[in-house]
């Protein structure tokens, strides 16, 4: 790995943290609440590509669950793997690297609405496909309910999908991919 996407997995990581200042929504009906860090982990994706982007997210978990205060309200630690929201961090890895696979392939002709597109699948499905049944897990109850509780973050990671794709078409030309596609 070249020093140049070194940086780029830090940057992006930092990134993801920052936006982890932003305090939580709670919702009475779930104890996963909304938070702004998935839109970084879109951004990750999508502006980094699969390798960097896969790398900067997995550097988030791995410093979350050393116990860094980098999740949102403040969290950290172990514990958070092991409590309701703890699949969602974990998928976060694999929401960058789909998102950024995915990226890379279109790159070419690469518009807003295919790269938004691609972020509702890595951003949105993949999250909660992996969220949802681990919340079920850990909260012990059915998968279709996590499913249902999970529905209410939808809207919202629409929109991220969509601030997500806007922000990396902006600056596409300074990406990393760039490099690759040559």
């Amino acid at each position: 790995m070249k020093t140049k996407d070194m940086v780029y997995a830090a940057l992006f990581a930092a990134l993801i943290a920052v936006l982890g200042l932003l305090p939580p929504i709670p919702l009475p009906f779930t104890p996963v609440p909304i938070t702004v860090q998935t839109l970084g982990v879109m951004l990750t994706g999508g502006f980094l590509g699969k390798r960097i982007g896969g790398i900067s997210a997995l550097v988030v978990v791995i410093i979350a669950t050393l116990g860094a205060p980098i999740l949102a309200g403040g969290r950290g630690g172990f514990s958070v793997l092991a409590g309701p929201t703890g699949g969602f961090l974990l998928s976060w890895p694999f929401a960058a690297f789909t998102i950024g696979y995915f990226t890379e392939k279109f790159w070419e002709g690469i518009k807003i609405w295919k790269l938004f597109l691609i972020n509702v699948v890595g951003g949105v499905i993949i999250i909660n496909l992996i969220g949802a049944p681990y919340l079920a897990f850990i909260t012990d109850i059915s998968v279709g309910a996590a499913f249902l509780a999970t529905a209410s973050f939808i809207p919202g990671d629409i929109v991220k999908a969509l601030v997500a794709a806007i922000i990396c078409i902006q600056v596409k030309v300074i990406s990393p991919i760039n490099e690759k596609s040559k």
